[in-house]
């Protein structure tokens, strides 16, 4: 910090800056701000990010404010929306989220809060968070989990009037734009995987939601025009797993399919302390391709989910334009692929 005469420290500028890297203080600007349009040799740029770091500089986000209009601060702000607190716990969600910041580091911008759908609801917070002087765009992860209710897609409506650029991820929602994958598809290749490998008693545990038509599709498609006599329990988690596995071990299937890694492995919890041999008594597949996925016994033959990507997507989106609304709005759904292990 730089001090008066009477020793009382006060704010490093930019032209403290500018006269310690030996610079125009429009050059310290640019760099600070990375001014659209303004290109400062590497050599140069590297002189004054060296001063900032040696004497202090932080910018005054009030100043910016009033000297680029709020709208125009805000340009480069993004904010997130969760479903609710369990996605900090799932490490699927952890992968998006990670892909989120990584994108909006590399674009020079900034996540300008993490939020959960239902604290919207306190008016004083969403007139706060969600309006054009603050944030430029925003994204909605996982938010199907929790849009319930009218009340809620009307919040959703809401949220759209105000901000424009919205994108929603490993979700669609009508009129919003939106990056993800088709959970029937990757169900459909799991269970078509098990098929191929000449498994026939074939049980689903996972999420009740398109992954159950890609399960039954798959079957359908293969001769198996009877899919009612094929089990399907609901799960959404490790714990989800294992009691859907303990519910339907009375007929054990020959095979499971789980809806996602998180699913399996609480299937693996269940076989592995009944001392049921995976896959020579029961094989498993899943979907998501998480680290964890990997070191499990056995490791998972999982469908790879492009997490990260998801988030990066989402962000390169938002600040290319291309996450427009209603009939401009853009989804985009990635690739999957197979990742062979040893549980089937």
């Amino acid at each position: 910090m730089a001090s008066t005469e009477e020793g009382i420290n006060k704010p490093v500028t930019q032209n403290d800056v500018a006269r310690e890297a030996g610079v125009t203080r429009s050059m310290v600007s640019y760099v600070v701000n990375d001014t659209e349009g303004k290109s400062v040799a590497q050599e140069t740029r590297q002189r004054i990010l060296d001063a900032i770091a040696r004497l202090g500089y932080k910018p005054n986000k009030y100043a910016q404010a009033l000297q680029l209009g709020n709208a125009a601060f805000a340009a480069r702000q993004l904010g997130v929306i969760l479903s609710s607190a369990d996605v900090f716990l799932r490490p699927y969600y952890a992968e998006i989220i990670a892909g989120i910041h990584t994108a909006a580091y590399e674009n020079n911008y900034h996540v300008r809060f993490i939020r959960f759908f239902n604290e919207l609801k306190n008016p004083v917070l969403f007139n706060e968070l969600i309006n054009t002087e603050e944030i430029s765009g925003l994204i909605l992860v996982a938010v199907d989990q929790c849009v319930k209710t009218d009340n809620d897609r009307i919040l959703i409506d809401e949220i759209r009037q105000r901000i424009k650029s919205i994108v929603c991820v490993e979700w669609q929602y009508a009129g919003l734009s939106s990056v993800g994958f088709s959970r029937q598809d990757a169900a459909y290749r799991a269970a078509g995987y098990l098929l191929k490998k000449g498994y026939t008693d074939i049980a689903y545990i996972g999420e009740l939601d398109e992954r159950v038509n890609g399960f039954r599709q798959v079957l359908f498609d293969n001769g198996y025009t009877d899919s009612s006599s094929f089990i399907v329990e609901g799960a959404i988690d490790m714990s989800g797993g294992l009691s859907a596995m303990s519910k339907i071990a009375e007929k054990l299937p020959r095979a499971v399919c789980a809806g996602s890694d998180e699913v399996a492995i609480g299937v693996l919890r269940y076989l592995n302390k009944q001392h049921i041999g995976v896959p020579d008594t029961v094989a498993v597949v899943s979907i998501d391709n998480i680290e964890m996925s990997e070191y499990t016994n056995p490791p998972l033959t999982t469908i790879n989910v492009q997490k990260k990507a998801m988030g990066g997507h989402a962000v390169e989106m938002i600040v290319n334009g291309t996450a427009g609304q209603n009939e401009d709005a853009l989804c985009i759904l990635l690739p999957l692929s197979l990742v062979e292990r040893d549980s089937a």
